[in-house]
């Protein structure tokens, strides 16, 4: 993996990849294209593939994971209308690229992931950008964070058939989750509300995800 700031040969296509795949489509909160325009997306994704690193489509990263393509890292971003506020929990760390996008933008990131080499691998290359205000935990993402809490936004990065409601419980009035949702190949991107205590939920647009394993989600 490339994970160091002097990587340059790539400036180019992360240019072109905000330009036009994420300005280009829906994506308009300045942080994220921000952040994005910044993120060297080629330190998170294997050797193999670094000629892709910007390609807009989801790339293999072992344990039969994938990273997903970068306008849906974007575009799950921006519906989770993050501050310097926010406790985020993720439910899958994966390459930890998304990862790193919401630590750049929320207080403190809080994630899990299932597979212990990819929660090892995330966490060398989040310590090797200097990004230090981030939890990890190798356990059941369906079960959300170990200990008791709740989280101002919730991310899910990996399809679940219904929001567990182990998540819905640690999300805070008013909070946001974004998790695709479907049992099928393909899913619904939905965006939920949490009002007495219950998700108000949109469907954003369709998505293709791996699935999320685990007690509350699919059987493996």
């Amino acid at each position: 993996m490339i994970t160091g700031p002097q990587s340059s040969k790539f400036d180019s296509e992360r240019h072109r990849m905000v330009e036009h795949d994420l300005k280009g489509r829906s994506i308009t909160e300045a942080g994220v294209l921000s952040v994005m325009g910044r993120l060297l997306r080629e330190g998170f994704v294997p050797e193999s593939y670094e000629s892709q690193a910007y390609a807009d489509c989801p790339l293999p990263i072992g344990m039969g994971q994938t990273i997903s393509q970068p306008y849906i890292v974007a575009l799950m971003t921006q519906e989770l209308r993050l501050n310097h506020f926010c406790e985020v929990l993720e439910i899958g760390t994966g390459s930890g690229y998304q990862t790193a996008v919401l630590a750049k933008l929320a207080k403190r990131v809080y994630t899990v992931e299932r597979f212990s080499e990819l929660s090892a691998s995330a966490q060398a290359v989040l310590g090797r950008l200097g990004i230090d205000n981030v939890e990890f935990y190798v356990g059941d993402g369906s079960a959300g964070w170990p200990k008791k809490r709740t989280f101002d936004r919730i991310i899910v990065t990996a399809a679940v058939p219904k929001v567990p409601e182990q998540l819905i419980d640690q999300l805070v009035t008013g909070g946001l989750i974004v998790a695709p949702v479907g049992a099928g190949g393909a899913q619904e991107l939905i965006v939920g509300t949490k009002r007495e205590g219950k998700l108000i939920e949109r469907v954003a647009c369709d998505v293709r995800f791996v699935k999320l394993v685990g007690k509350h989600a699919f059987e493996e």
